[in-house]
């Protein structure tokens, strides 16, 4: 390999690395990681434990095809996800499985009280999953702040 094409390589890496564990120097981002991380990781938990109320009987009634799949594969994102936001590693890259979770529980649960029970309904039983939509958001856009794991490997750069 040229040694243009190995300098051009190792750029995009380093742009790669920055872009995912760059964070801003903010205190405050852990009490974002605080929250999103533990209110995840609690309801991958009780996919696991309470079958019938959040795992695959929740997932069966909603409509998904091979719902204890769909539970359990779900349920392991949240755990995963959420620990990884809760201890602030690869914050970003954690923050976007959660926000897929969230958009598909909002068109698969939320929209149809829209439709069937009207706009305060609605707001009413949407109302965490608007604010985990937006914790999320804000933690793709900022990372994990100034305690977090990205920050650590960022500054050390070991990865």
């Amino acid at each position: 390999m040229p040694l243009n094409e190995i300098i051009v390589t190792m750029e995009a890496e380093s742009r790669l690395k920055m872009l995912i564990l760059s964070t801003e120097n903010d205190n405050k981002l852990v009490f974002l990681r605080l929250i999103v991380g533990l209110v995840f990781m609690i309801e991958g938990i009780l996919k696991f434990l309470y079958l019938e109320a959040y795992g695959p009987s929740l997932f069966n009634e909603i409509g998904f095809r091979y719902a204890f799949f769909w539970a359990y594969f779900t349920g392991a994102f949240e755990i995963t996800c959420g620990f990884l936001v809760l201890i602030g590693l690869f914050t970003r890259i954690a923050s976007i499985p959660l926000l897929i979770i969230m958009i598909i529980a909002l068109i698969t649960t939320k929209l149809p009280l829209l439709e069937n029970r009207g706009i305060w309904t609605f707001a009413h039983e949407y109302r965490l999953e608007f604010s985990l939509t937006v914790l999320l958001v804000l933690l793709i856009i900022y990372g994990g702040g100034k305690w977090s794991g990205d920050l650590k490997f960022f500054k050390s750069g070991k990865t």
